[in-house]
């Protein structure tokens, strides 16, 4: 399993964008709609992570929030999560987090440089000592925006991006290179270059120019290695090795040689190896992309053009495809004065694409809705899930036999076990009131309530609790599909393992206690309608998130609060779930619909019998022997009792009688 940074939900994400802006409706996971005061979209809300998870130095990916207006401006770029070893203990989180906002008010269609300053570039200072981490960081930002820009801003009909074929070969010269349109040419004389400036105060600034109107200013030629075919025939043997090498550390990247056989010469003075050249720039689509030096030491065939020889590189991940048309800018730059002089540049494209033959382009797949995705993504899951579901809501269906197994007991953890693992931590099926708050309030709003299908694996449980509160209330779910209720009560196991005595709750208190749960439903469901910026903290009283989800890899406060609950469940049997879990009171409110009692009771049971009411550890048996389905979570430790004829007091006196009677 790749490491992966971890996509906030959408509740967390709307709390951090700045007003006068809101966050809108859900486009896909991990991308919103911004909307305005007014409800019309501004722009768009974007984790990079949903987008473009490019692999950090440390493996897992940068992720960072987004956010877009309509024209394609950074609104608001900010850091949500990462696990760079240079900044988490090294840095500092402070930097990475001064660089990242250095985006705010440029515009996804600028041309970027990292450290390097040129002539129509935004620069952006890198960080010392972290270049790697900067620059990832930067790739997946623009990989994310450009991704966005491109459906969104240019309405773009694009068909998946083309890498080269790497078992093509095809044996090919310079010459055929040239004839067949493979290698891009663009020659420019220093006629042409004086038109250019012609009309400006650069315009008398190149005497060379002046002197010999017919001499070549520019002869550039661009050819793709990428294709394996095209790189033989360009570059020599010892060249090929070393770009094989290239191509296995970096797979994703499109190198380009550059020769320029005039007087321009590609790079300025400034220019340093292995970074962005101030005077040449990539753009595909009307967007530009990112272009470096690729630091390739290198020799080229005889036959080739003499004179300034480069190889950069692309990336394929931020949206460049090798097959479709590009261009490829060079600055025509110069200097008017002496003391502060005043630049000037002219910018000269070249149009270029490699023939398909040598790419392989992916199959288009049939659009598919999220939902559909992640269906398809997750159905090994989703089976074993219902093949789960079937199995516990099978040993509650044939509740006597289940009871009644030797091995019940082991039966009941194992279970648990497979519940905490599986469908807690695995799965990541923790159910929360979150989902319940969020439902009730896009219901009452009008919303859709499409987030709900982002998830099937939770979808799918929720369904089935539901569904099953009609037979027997909140049990199946609480007592049996729960992660973090399987967790309490696996812990109370391994306890009484310990040999740690249980506290007993007094009946008075424990009665007072369990209507904390409600109030705390109450607290949620009311904040999440009159303050939902607050609602997000309060919702942390399930410790769920932080047990579950993230595995206890939150901030202390988080795991110390989550430990409490667990380790007081050593000592009072699934405390949390009995007096605090507002999920747990949801459930219990819908104990109305329940059309049958399940749990089946004699006469005797409470009076004169006590036995399942002083064994239930949930409290969940009156005085009277009635079983309160509201708190009952259908463990089935009563259902064995009442059928062991060894146990239940009325069967034990029945048979004392039956033998008295028989002794007579």
């Amino acid at each position: 399993m790749s490491a992966q940074a971890e996509i906030l939900p959408a509740e967390d994400i709307a709390a951090r964008i700045d007003p006068p802006y809101f966050m809108g409706d859900e486009i896909a996971p991990g991308i919103w709609q911004l909307t305005g005061l007014d409800k019309v979209r501004a722009g768009t809300v974007i984790q990079s992570e949903a987008l473009a998870p490019l692999p950090g130095f440390s493996g897992a990916a940068i992720n960072t929030l987004i956010v877009m207006g309509n024209d394609g401006t950074f609104l608001q770029v900010e850091l949500l999560d990462h696990n760079e070893p240079i900044f988490v203990s090294g840095l500092g989180q402070a930097l990475f987090d001064d660089f990242i906002a250095q985006y705010v008010g440029r515009s996804v269609t600028d041309r970027f440089s990292i450290g390097t300053p040129a002539p129509g570039v935004q620069e952006l200072d890198g960080v010392a000592k972290a270049t790697a981490s900067v620059r990832i960081a930067h790739e997946s930002i623009l990989a994310a925006a450009l991704e966005m820009a491109r459906d969104s801003i240019s309405g773009l009909d694009r068909p998946p991006a083309a890498s080269p074929d790497p078992d093509y070969r095809e044996q090919l010269s310079w010459q055929e290179l040239l004839d067949q349109g493979l290698v891009g040419r663009l020659r420019v004389t220093n006629a042409e270059i004086d038109t250019a400036f012609a009309g400006t105060v650069w315009a008398n600034d190149d005497p060379e120019a002046s002197a010999d109107p017919e001499g070549i200013y520019l002869d550039l030629y661009l050819v793709d290695l990428g294709p394996p075919s095209i790189a033989a025939a360009v570059v020599s043997d010892e060249g090929q090795a070393r770009l094989d090498a290239f191509r296995e550390i970096s797979p994703d990247a499109e190198p380009l040689l550059l020769i320029d056989a005039g007087r321009h010469g590609l790079v300025d003075e400034d220019f340093v190896r292995n970074t962005a050249p101030a005077l040449i720039g990539l753009m595909q689509d009307g967007f530009p992309l990112e272009l470096r030096d690729s630091d390739l030491l290198f020799t080229l065939k005889p036959d080739l053009p003499q004179g300034t020889a480069m190889i950069l590189r692309t990336d394929r991940r931020l949206g460049f495809d090798p097959a479709r048309e590009y261009q490829l800018t060079v600055l025509a730059e110069r200097e008017h004065g002496v003391f502060q002089p005043e630049t000037g540049t002219q910018e000269l494209r070249l149009a270029h694409a490699t023939d398909a033959r040598f790419f392989l382009r992916p199959v288009e797949a049939v659009e598919m809705s999220p939902f559909q995705a992640t269906l398809l993504a997750r159905w090994p899951d989703l089976v074993a899930l219902a093949a789960f579901c079937g199995l516990t809501l099978t040993f509650l269906l044939r509740q006597s036999a289940t009871a009644a197994s030797r091995h019940f007991g082991a039966l009941r953890l194992a279970v648990l076990a497979v519940t905490l693992v599986f469908v807690g931590w695995w799965g990541q099926g923790q159910l929360s009131v979150v989902t319940v708050t969020g439902t009730l309030r896009a219901g009452l709003q009008g919303q859709s309530l499409g987030f709900l299908l982002y998830d099937p694996f939770s979808l799918m449980l929720w369904g089935v609790a539901l569904a099953s509160v009609l037979v027997w209330g909140r049990g199946w779910f609480c007592g049996w599909m729960c992660p973090f209720g399987a967790l309490q009560e696996l812990t109370h196991a391994a306890g009484r393992r310990l040999g740690l005595r249980p506290l007993v709750v007094p009946d008075r208190l424990d009665r007072q206690l369990r209507r904390v749960k409600y109030l705390v439903l109450a607290v949620l469901v009311v904040s999440a309608f009159a303050a939902p910026g607050l609602s997000d903290s309060l919702n942390e009283v399930e410790p769920f998130k932080t047990a579950m989800t993230t595995y206890f890899l939150r901030d202390w406060f988080y795991v110390a609060y989550a430990l409490f609950w667990i380790v007081a469940g050593l000592f009072v049997f699934k405390s949390f779930c009995r007096y605090v879990c507002p999920l747990g009171a949801f459930f219990a409110l819908t104990d109305g619909l329940r059309f049958a009692d399940n749990i089946p009771r004699r006469a005797e049971c409470g009076s004169p019998c006590q036995l399942c009411r002083v064994r239930c550890k949930y409290g969940a048996i009156r005085k009277s022997g009635e079983i309160s389905y509201e708190e009952c979570f259908q463990c089935l430790e009563c259902v064995q009792i009442h059928d062991d004829a060894t146990t239940c007091v009325p069967l034990v006196l029945a048979a004392r009688k039956g033998a008295r009677k028989v002794a007579a």
